[in-house]
């Protein structure tokens, strides 16, 4: 991140704290900002190197407002990190990560350098591509992945061999595969025949390699797996490798409860 984005230190010289609607705890703004973990940043705190508004803070449950309140550390300005919602659709051959022991290509390599601290959400595994977001802000990541939010995933899926229609229906039952329920929400033939069909499935929690485990349970193999929409947003007209940021309207859709 470039520096000069999302600076929102303002002075402030009548008060510590002020507190509103938009305070949040001291270290959760210090974990937000990449100062330190939270848990690092309640050693911060306690150890007295924190300041708000020119006074130092040493208590964990003290509150500060991002806007309002003007946070030090060691002397320092602490400036909140814009956070930034992306959706990017992965290519085949690309991991989930911005780097890689083994030297394979990351979808960090698709984003400008300085997004150097945004992390997907969720994933999509090496052979699969299509619609993945990447963000730095953790409590959008966690509304998206955690299976209590039941934010659905649509899958285009092409398989080798034919899929019978009880086979879906299996799915959407859920089964038993490796000691682990998996289950489709929906499920759909879109084309088939004795080599090849295409699939449509809607997924509400995506376990590890979930939609391709399904298909092994039936003896059948995957050629290819592309992500089509999460929640309201599909991939549409986006290429492969090619990103856009989320609009605000985009982002409230994901965060509104699911009917």
């Amino acid at each position: 991140m470039t520096q000069g984005l999302g600076i929102l230190c303002i002075f402030i010289p009548h008060s510590v704290f002020r507190t509103s609607h938009l305070s949040v705890r001291l270290q959760k703004f210090l974990a937000e900002a990449g100062v330190a973990s939270r848990r690092a940043g309640e050693k911060v705190i306690l150890e007295g190197r924190v300041a708000v508004n020119g006074k130092t803070v040493r208590e964990l449950g003290s509150k500060v407002d991002p806007v309002h309140d003007r946070v030090t550390v060691d002397g320092a300005p602490v400036r909140q990190k814009r956070k930034l919602y992306v959706a990017l659709n992965k290519p085949r051959g690309y991991i989930c990560s911005r780097q890689d022991d083994q030297k394979r290509r990351a979808i960090g390599e698709l984003l400008p350098k300085e997004w150097n601290n945004l992390y997907t959400v969720g994933r999509l595994d090496y052979d699969s591509e299509g619609l993945i977001f990447m963000t730095n802000d953790g409590e959008f990541s966690l509304h998206l992945t955690h299976p209590r939010y039941g934010i659905r995933k649509k899958y285009l899926v092409t398989v080798e061999g034919r899929v019978e229609p009880e086979m879906l229906r299996d799915f959407t039952r859920g089964i038993e595969h490796e000691g682990e329920k998996l289950k489709a929400e929906k499920a759909r033939v879109l084309s088939t025949n004795n080599s090849k069909s295409l699939v449509e499935l809607e997924l509400a929690e995506g376990k590890n390699r979930e939609v391709r485990r399904l298909f092994e349970s039936k003896g059948l193999v995957v050629s290819q797996l592309v992500r089509t929409q999460i929640g309201k947003i599909k991939l549409g007209e986006l290429r492969s490798g090619k990103w856009r940021t989320l609009t605000e309207a985009e982002i409230k859709s994901l965060l509104s409860p699911t009917l």
